[in-house]
């Protein structure tokens, strides 16, 4: 019986990051000299590719020394700063903030503005390109917790408001609730939202029927992706021949003896041509 090999429905690019690239392109196929705060998606081969047509990626540090230029701000965000220093260097921003991003960062500094006496907190990977941009609305002042241990940055005396990057899981999310709730005091009140990204949420929930439909999963991402770990370990729960990949160069034969289902997924920094590419190499291999 020949091997079935089926592309996840729901995998691919997600709003974000494909008005992200289309702005990239257009400016690109213009002739335009752009360049990007940072890499534009958690995608190597795609970095590569606007690389080729003349994006050009510079950290914080070069941004901070352009003038009079065109950049591109990716879905991620940023935080007040950036538009700061666009202004005062004549930069021509493309913003292609998400608006699930954008309406987080507004939920957050108005809370901050407007309830001084509360302490911010977001559950999030410390350093990420999204969670300094959310930091970027407190003036730094809000707390960052990455993990359950990290509840003793917060002062357990005072009332607190807790959201969430837009692509961790719920169940993680869920679980910091708790933690953070058992660490401050009795009397002190503690408020989250549920500022998770709803196809991220969705992915989740989908992602368990598809990885046990397949005797092997082959995920598709970026090393840099934090949604792509994320949904890779959520679907090992259900499937644990889960295995990271990059290209077909990193499937080994043994994952695929004895083998009569293989499924490819990836994140909503993955591709589809990518996905597509490693099932045709696949069957053109076997």
């Amino acid at each position: 019986m020949p091997l079935q090999i089926e592309i996840d429905p729901h995998a691919g690019f997600c709003f974000g990051v494909v008005n992200a690239i289309q702005k990239a392109e257009q400016a690109l196929s213009a002739g335009e000299r752009l360049y990007c705060l940072g890499d534009i998606v958690h995608n190597e081969a795609e970095v590569a590719r606007l690389a080729a047509m003349g994006l050009r990626v510079v950290d914080h540090e070069a941004y901070a020394q352009l003038h009079d230029s065109k950049v591109l701000l990716r879905a991620h965000g940023e935080p007040p700063s950036t538009y700061r220093t666009a202004e005062a260097h004549r930069l021509q921003l493309l913003d292609a903030t998400c608006p699930v991003v954008l309406q987080l960062q507004r939920r957050i500094s108005q809370v901050y503005r407007q309830r001084p006496q509360v302490q911010i907190a977001i559950y999030g990977k410390y350093g990420h390109a999204e969670v300094n941009g959310l930091v970027g609305q407190t003036e730094g002042k809000a707390v960052v917790l990455e993990q359950a241990s990290d509840v003793d940055r917060l002062d357990p005396e005072r009332d607190t408001v807790l959201f969430s990057q837009t692509t961790k899981s719920g169940e993680g999310y869920e679980a910091m609730i708790r933690a953070v709730r058992d660490y401050l005091h009795a009397g002190t009140s503690l408020e989250h939202h549920d500022t998770i990204c709803r196809q991220v949420a969705g992915r989740m929930r989908q992602m368990r029927e598809f990885a046990q439909a397949h005797d092997v999963v082959l995920f598709v991402c970026g090393a840099k992706s934090s949604n792509g770990r994320i949904l890779m370990e959520n679907c090992r729960r259900y499937n644990p021949h889960t295995y990271f990949v990059s290209s077909v160069e990193d499937v080994r034969t043994e994952w695929l003896e004895g083998v009569s289902s293989v499924g490819i997924s990836g994140a909503t920094s993955t591709a589809l041509s990518q996905m597509e590419e490693l099932r045709n190499a696949l069957l053109n291999r076997l």
